[in-house]
């Protein structure tokens, strides 16, 4: 059954938690989304686990499109949601509401992700009125690790934890179908969460809220730079992916692949043909 923002909804009303992974291209949305997942995040994290950035402000409106379409293609069943690259929603509503109407009509999307707060209200609010699903995202929101001075859990001290529940408030009266709450303390996760009706998905926020996102890389081991506290390793791809691959070039370099099961035959008669002299 197709995921929808009706059926996150009714997670979130009946308890029932709602399970969010990145991904970012066709074969890994297939695998994930035959896996049963609720939602798949085409996040602009793909700027640093796909294409080797420092962080995710390179990313543009392009790569965004291309990559959520790819998913797109591979995920049937799974709510896909887009994000909104760096200074596509920030610089006027009328911007923010052109570049999230491409990640629909040209990524196909079924909702778009942006970040901040009380700030881009105008926009979420925008974005809705054009039929577009908006995910919010409070927190640590990666597009500010400028102003943040790094990758730094947020809300800690009272001014800036009473910040992100009021932005939490306006974001959901705005408009707003789910929010993403992001390297925050656990407590102050629950207590949004508690506050609002419209879903919470977390990562490095607690088990809380009502449900949980995961950079599939990281969840999956194999990412080989820092492991952020929050991650679960789940599964350790990586070094299965490097037996795998070091026993093919060792069989290749011993000539026992490709082996006689691996390889094209053709009849005696022909090869004879082929082979004598005229």
């Amino acid at each position: 059954m197709k995921n929808t923002v009706s059926t996150l909804m009714s997670q979130k009303q009946s308890g029932d938690k709602i399970t969010m992974l990145t991904a970012y291209d066709y074969t890994t949305a297939k695998i994930i989304d035959e896996c049963g997942i609720n939602s798949i995040l085409v996040g602009d994290s793909l700027g640093m686990v796909m294409l080797g950035y420092e962080n995710t402000l390179p990313v543009t409106m392009e790569d965004m499109i291309h990559h959520t379409a790819a998913v797109a293609r591979g995920a049937k069943n799974a709510f896909i949601v887009a994000d909104m690259p760096f200074l596509s929603y920030q610089t006027s509503v009328y911007d923010a509401v052109l570049n999230a109407g491409r990640l629909i009509k040209e990524g196909g999307a079924n909702a778009v992700k942006l970040e901040g707060g009380a700030e881009v209200c105008e926009q979420i609010q925008a974005i809705v009125n054009a039929s577009i699903p908006v995910v919010a995202h409070l927190g640590l929101t990666p597009q500010s690790v400028n102003v943040f001075g790094g990758f730094k859990v947020q809300g800690k001290s009272t001014k800036a934890a009473k910040k992100i529940i009021e932005d939490a408030i306006k974001i959901q009266e705005a408009g707003a179908c789910a929010l993403v709450l992001e390297g925050i303390p656990s407590k102050l996760a629950e207590i949004i969460t508690k506050q609002l009706s419209i879903p919470t998905i977390g990562i490095g926020a607690g088990s809380s809220c009502d449900g949980q996102v995961l950079v599939y890389q990281d969840m999956l081991g194999l990412t080989t730079d820092h492991v952020p506290k929050f991650v679960k390793q789940f599964a350790a791809i990586r070094t299965a992916m490097c037996q795998g691959i070091e026993e093919y070039i060792r069989e290749t370099k011993s000539g026992e692949f490709p082996s006689k099961e691996h390889t094209y035959q053709i009849s005696e008669d022909i090869l004879a043909e082929l082979t004598s002299e005229d």
